[in-house]
């Protein structure tokens, strides 16, 4: 991460001592750990390296997107050192993990990490038009958390898993379990919306947005007309009034539309643990049954 800018090196330590989870990288190690007896290659390492850095430059420009001043507890690089910067730098990470993999010949794995980049930019664009409109359909909202949010993660696992079987089935069997997993992931987040737990974002914060979530999309889908005029007003006019927002979570919450979705996450769970079923049985085989897990029961 080292530079000749002083700046830059600055911040790049900033970043380095406030890192989150780093359930992506994870993911990396253990799918290639599974595939391949317990064992990864260089390339693992360098494959691992390159998400962490991609998804942190997104991260970053996500929060000047938003404007948003925290980012895991922290101030953000936006707040801190103003949006400009926060632009560069994420520029900068996404340049220096793109020369990692082409430096040292990985090109599989920097096709498999730009698809990645491109979706995400793709998601996040649709997301924005729909909540302009506000005419989502439930398999609309699964295109955008295909493309927003479970990419990444699909991208992590057949990374994984081509860092040491290049062209081998597993590959796109574990992009496949990758996706479902962060279908699942992505659904668990939207009901935090609607949630009084203690995590790190205030509830109602995505009708605020005009984010059509799952529970929401349900709600409207099955319900009067009266209602459903009444709850597109809500979200679309009235998504800063914190009463009515109040309101709008009771009335979800009444029509089903969190059991709804959270029935549906647990599909996704279930037929991403089907796919793990074909690997034997290791250690590391049941890490990811406990990511897989953690996934769907994570208080934040």
């Amino acid at each position: 991460m080292s530079s000749k800018v002083a700046l830059l090196n600055r911040i790049t330590t900033y970043i380095v001592n406030r890192k989150g989870k780093q359930m992506r990288p994870m993911f990396v190690f253990l799918v290639a750990k599974m595939v391949n007896n317990g064992n990864v290659s260089e390339r693992t390492y360098r494959g691992a390296a390159v998400i962490e850095l991609i998804h942190t430059a997104t991260l970053m420009h996500d929060d000047v997107v938003d404007d948003s001043n925290r980012r895991r507890g922290f101030f953000s690089i936006n707040a801190l050192w103003k949006n400009k910067i926060a632009v560069l730098i994420g520029d900068y990470l996404l340049s220096k993990g793109l020369l990692l993999s082409i430096d040292n010949n990985d090109f599989d794995l920097l096709k498999i990490i730009s698809v990645a980049v491109r979706e995400m930019s793709e998601g996040e664009l649709l997301q924005i038009e729909k909540a302009r409109q506000l005419d989502i359909t439930e398999a609309i909202y699964y295109e955008i958390i295909r493309q927003k949010t479970a990419t990444l993660i699909a991208a992590c696992c057949s990374l994984g898993a081509a860092s040491v079987k290049p062209n081998s089935p597993d590959v796109e069997a574990m992009r496949k379990f990758g996706e479902l997993i962060g279908m699942a992931f992505q659904i668990k987040d939207d009901l935090f919306d609607y949630g009084n737990e203690a995590i790190g974002k205030p509830t109602g914060i995505d009708i605020k947005e005009r984010k059509m979530t799952l529970p929401l999309i349900y709600a409207v889908n099955n319900c009067s007309k009266k209602e459903k005029s009444w709850l597109i007003n809500s979200v679309k006019n009235h998504n800063k009034d914190k009463k009515r927002v109040k309101e709008v979570i009771a009335f979800v919450k009444n029509k089903g539309g969190l059991d709804y979705a959270v029935s549906k996450m647990i599909a996704f769970q279930e037929e991403a643990l089907q796919l793990l079923n074909t690997y034997p049985e290791s250690e590391f085989k049941a890490s990811l049954l406990l990511m897989v897990n953690y996934v769907i029961d994570r208080k934040k």
